[in-house]
């Protein structure tokens, strides 16, 4: 079946709203600028996409002045993908410059959009990184003194958390997209397939079925259930009895899906099936949790109960599911003790696994967005009884 998928990119004034909201936290909290130099803040500010964010050797800059349209600080390299967003102040150096990448112009730039006072945010919280080198950075701080960085994490943490309606169409689109992939899949597969086949054929469907690319697929077989779900696929063949699990997070338009689907190879253990059917429940009662007001924690929890009377053994993960959207995992987390608040606009997993025997584990996700009452599954919901190939 053909999906239409939405239209790619967005309109100006999706990141005019962007940074308006930014511009007023800055302000509530005493900021003069904000800095950011990762990928998805980048991206969020600007519309900045490439695949060039995989080579480390050149930084990127884009700072948000008190007032006004951020300012682009970034190599050459990247001066005309840049000049196709709404941005009109692209300041560029020729990187690769070891013994100044950027830190001059940057400074120089910093300096002029404060005015030289206040301080300036920078995320430094969990889940945040500095997307340039120490020592740069370490000197930066000097040339721009008395300017001072602030943790500006509160603030990127709840602009991203809560996704417009247009960030939420994209990812609905992925995840209906990779829907009918896995309920596609059983026609695909056979008994003898080695774990290297599989992977490479749910790849090739998936980009056959649109998406843009597959940047995260983990799984695994394994006799009445796969002992380890993050190593590469081997070259195991299938057997009578092996559970399958396949968690992929495959991306339209630089936004993701993250779910995942299990599948038995003819008849498997009736522990194996019973353990599906514990996840299976344990979503519903997180489903059921999912509303405006209700805490991560009470996901978790919720999900939890139902695991621990289904006779789960434990759960190593640490948590039952995350945010989503621009990166594969976003904050916050599903964990006991994450307080954060569920909002409307808010793209979660839930995501309870279990291990159910010795060196077996049962794991189930699904994707979700927070509304004024019941969620919105994104992902179409998992069959009920475990499906079976062959």
């Amino acid at each position: 079946m053909s999906i239409t998928p939405p239209p790619r990119g967005f309109p100006v004034s999706e990141f005019e709203t962007r940074t308006a909201k930014a511009q007023a936290r800055m302000a509530d909290a005493g900021l003069s600028a904000l800095l950011v130099l990762t990928e998805p803040e980048v991206r969020y500010f600007t519309g900045f996409l490439t695949p060039f964010w995989q080579s480390p050797t050149r930084p990127w800059f884009v700072v948000i002045p008190a007032t006004g349209k951020p300012v682009a600080v970034i190599p050459t390299i990247g001066a005309e993908c840049m000049a196709r967003t709404w941005l009109d102040d692209i300041r560029t150096w020729p990187a690769p410059v070891p013994q100044d990448e950027g830190v001059s112009l940057l400074a120089e730039t910093l300096k002029e959009l404060t005015a030289g006072r206040g301080n300036i945010g920078l995320p430094m919280g969990p889940e945040t990184s500095l997307r340039m080198s120490l020592n740069d950075f370490e000197r930066l701080k000097d040339i721009i003194a008395p300017l001072q960085f602030r943790d500006a994490s509160p603030i990127i943490r709840a602009l991203r958390m809560v996704k417009s309606e247009l960030e939420i169409d994209k990812t609905r689109h992925i995840c209906q997209l990779l829907s009918g992939v896995f309920e596609d899949l059983p026609r695909h597969l056979s008994l003898g397939m080695t774990e290297i086949d599989i992977f490479r054929t749910f790849k090739t469907r998936t980009l056959a079925a649109g998406a843009d690319d597959i940047a995260f697929l983990v799984g695994g077989l394994g006799e009445g259930g796969p002992a380890d779900i993050i190593s590469p696929p081997s070259d195991r063949r299938s057997r009578e009895g092996d559970v399958l699990i396949l968690d992929t997070g495959a991306v339209f338009d630089g936004y993701y899906c993250d779910f995942d689907r299990n599948y038995a190879f003819g008849d498997t253990t009736g522990a194996a099936k019973q353990a599906y059917q514990v996840v299976y429940q344990a979503t519903e009662a997180g489903l059921a949790a999912a509303r405006p007001g209700a805490t991560c924690a009470d996901l978790f929890h919720a999900m939890q109960r139902v695991m621990d009377a289904g006779g789960a053994m434990g759960n190593d993960v640490g948590r039952l599911g995350h945010g989503l959207g621009m990166q594969l995992t976003e904050w916050p987390s599903n964990t006991a003790t994450d307080m954060t608040v569920l909002e409307p606009g808010m793209i979660m997993t839930l995501e309870p696994g279990m291990t159910f025997a010795e060196g077996k584990v049962m794991v189930h996700e699904e994707n979700i967005v927070i509304r004024d009452g019941t969620p919105e599954l994104l992902s179409r919901r998992a069959p009920a009884e475990l499906p079976v190939i062959g």
